[in-house]
């Protein structure tokens, strides 16, 4: 029995093992190995891909070296020239203007230099002169500081608008039309600056807001007396006194003159009035005698005919003519006449005008026999 036992043990222990053995997994299968051949060509490429990116890196920094050396370097301008930058341009419009001018050597150098400078939008609109040389990062640096060549125009004092208007369209720095006529006496006399390219309009504009803008500073601050009923009537006023008399010492006794006129209901008896009445804003010609027909002429402008003052200014009034009517001397003369050396001699009585009267003509007869001996 114990035999027999043996012997079924030891049956089923083999087969438990070959059972075990019939379930043992089989290795899994190797991969295809790749062939050389195909090894070498993925080699190959990559290599090929960093040296492109190699030869790309060095060429973009030998473009970078030469480009920033362009920049810096001195430029091909031999002369001293100018250069106008219109507004609204471009950063590339600006390069290639400059190139053509032969400012700068390269319009793409710059270009890029100055976008990449972050300077793209501070270039500058204006008229601008470089010396012989400049680099173009001296150039950018002009453009962005706007350090432009200024051009002036200067109106002088006692000058009609229409003669103003005449100086303003004959300066060929300005661009555009002219505006329509303003009204007398409403522009600044003074020298204006402006740009190249600047507009006539614009100067005309900044003119009448710099005469609106003084004009109410000092009418502000006038004597309380005057006899004047408004703002117009004191630039009328002002305008009498600036034609009158280019001494700017007498400009506060002449406004004394006028002021007491009107107080008392005296006639100003002004030349220039009259002759803005016959002539208007162009004025008599220099050599054209005054006549009795201008004298006698029937216009509003005729002070020696209207009582009080006429209709509106014969003449841009300046500052010193505005403030001696808004703070005239105190005086009782009404009569003044020219001494024959620019001034005017002034009294308070007829008689005494009369006197200086005479005195006046008595030395013009003298001054045209010296000239006519001289001859």
């Amino acid at each position: 029995m114990s035999d027999n036992m043996g012997d079924e043990g030891g049956g089923a222990r083999q087969t438990r093992n070959r059972r075990g053995r019939d379930f043992k997994p089989s290795p899994a299968p190797k991969p295809p190995r790749r062939s050389r051949h195909a090894k070498n060509q993925l080699v190959v490429f990559l290599n090929l891909c960093l040296s492109g990116a190699l030869f790309v890196m060095l060429v973009a920094g030998a473009v970078l070296y030469w480009g920033a050396n362009e920049f810096e370097r001195p430029g091909p301008l031999k002369t001293e020239a100018t250069y106008v930058v219109p507004r609204n341009t471009g950063v590339s419009a600006i390069a290639d203007g400059l190139e053509r001018q032969g400012v700068i050597s390269n319009a793409s150098v710059f270009e890029y230099a100055v976008r990449i400078e972050g300077a793209g939008s501070a270039l500058k609109a204006g008229e601008y002169a470089f010396a012989p040389g400049v680099s173009m990062r001296g150039v950018m640096e002009k453009l962005k500081s706007g350090e432009s060549i200024m051009h002036s125009v200067t109106i002088p004092e006692g000058w009609t608008v229409e003669k103003a208007y005449e100086r303003i369209a004959a300066e060929d720095a300005l661009t555009g039309a002219m505006p329509d006529p303003v009204p007398e006496g409403s522009l600044r006399p003074d020298t204006y600056l402006f740009q190249r390219g600047e507009t006539r309009k614009e100067i005309v504009k900044r003119m009448r807001t710099a005469q609106e803008k003084l004009v109410a500073e000092i009418w502000e601050g006038r004597d309380p007396d005057l006899p004047v009923k408004d703002i117009g009537q004191f630039i009328t006023l002002a305008s009498i006194v600036e034609r009158e008399t280019g001494v700017a010492e007498e400009r506060p006794h002449v406004a004394s003159v006028f002021v007491n006129r009107l107080k008392k209901g005296m006639r100003l008896q002004s030349d220039p009035t009259f002759l803005y009445g016959v002539y208007g804003g162009k004025g008599k010609p220099s050599d054209q005698p005054v006549t009795q027909s201008d004298i006698d002429s029937d216009t509003p402008y005729n002070t020696y005919k209207i009582k009080g003052l006429p209709p509106g200014p014969i003449a841009n009034p300046g500052k010193a003519a505005l403030q001696a009517v808004a703070h005239p001397s105190e005086s009782d003369d009404v009569y003044f006449v020219a001494d024959g050396t620019g001034g005017h001699v002034f009294s308070s009585s007829l008689d005494e005008h009369n006197r200086n009267v005479r005195k006046y003509r008595e030395l013009q007869k003298q001054q045209r026999a010296e000239a006519n001996a001289a001859e």
